[in-house]
């Protein structure tokens, strides 16, 4: 059973997402604040996490960076703010979805069956399991990325991002391929996923993110990996 922890402290919209996820054979755990989110994600290792950012008692950004020192299970944020800003610095900090209240139930339950997708899929075993740059090494079997021999904490979604690149070296990856591969085919327009997430992997992988040398982008068309 695929196991939810819900972060929220509207009462009514916790209730309706737990009645409609368990009539859907989701385990449930709710959260009314971060610091039991924080505790509740030690004790019961959920598969994926709903977070609303207005807590009572934490940013929610700050609570997505805390579950990150805890988890690489999918995080998905569900938020009344709006601002692009807002939606960066989520993702930047490790969520891999974001949702805008008001949502409709099935478009969230699809994005849940999405993440859960993500994280079960397993992608067929490349020609080699270890990718080593001057940079970084990327152990495709452990799921592992170091640099300077340091774990390099990515996200699921970040993780098979690179993880498609890795595995096609010298090759163009189109726009369209990534996003249907990692978001779903009713996402297969939004390039700005792309945008935010290569980024996140240069900051984390690259030298000098703002000239990578490894992750590179083919103007209107894709990213490459350049071994």
């Amino acid at each position: 059973m695929t196991r939810v922890l819900v972060v929220e402290d509207d009462p009514q919209l916790v209730r309706a997402l737990v009645i409609n996820m368990q009539a859907r054979q989701y385990g449930v755990d709710a959260a009314p604040d971060g610091a039991t989110a924080l505790r509740l994600a030690a004790a019961h290792q959920p598969d994926v996490v709903m977070l609303d950012l207005g807590l009572p008692d934490m940013d929610g950004v700050d609570v997505i960076r805390a579950l990150r020192g805890l988890t690489r299970v999918p995080i998905l944020v569900l938020s009344a703010r709006q601002a692009s800003e807002e939606k960066v610095a989520a993702l930047d900090a490790g969520a891999d979805d974001y949702i805008t209240k008001p949502f409709s139930m099935d478009e969230l339950l699809a994005r849940l069956r999405a993440a859960v997708r993500r994280t079960e899929d397993t992608p067929h075993a490349p020609a080699t399991t270890l990718v080593e740059t001057d940079g970084f090494t990327i152990d495709l079997f452990a799921k592992r990325a170091l640099r300077d021999g340091q774990d390099v904490r990515l996200t699921p979604t970040e993780w098979h991002l690179l993880e498609i690149l890795v595995t096609n070296p010298g090759r163009l990856v189109s726009q369209k391929h990534l996003l249907q591969e990692v978001w779903g085919a009713s996402q297969s327009n939004k390039t700005n996923y792309l945008r935010v997430y290569m980024a996140q992997l240069r900051r984390k992988l690259e030298t000098d993110p703002s000239h990578p040398r490894y992750l590179i982008t083919e103007p209107g068309m894709g990213y490459r990996f350049e071994g």
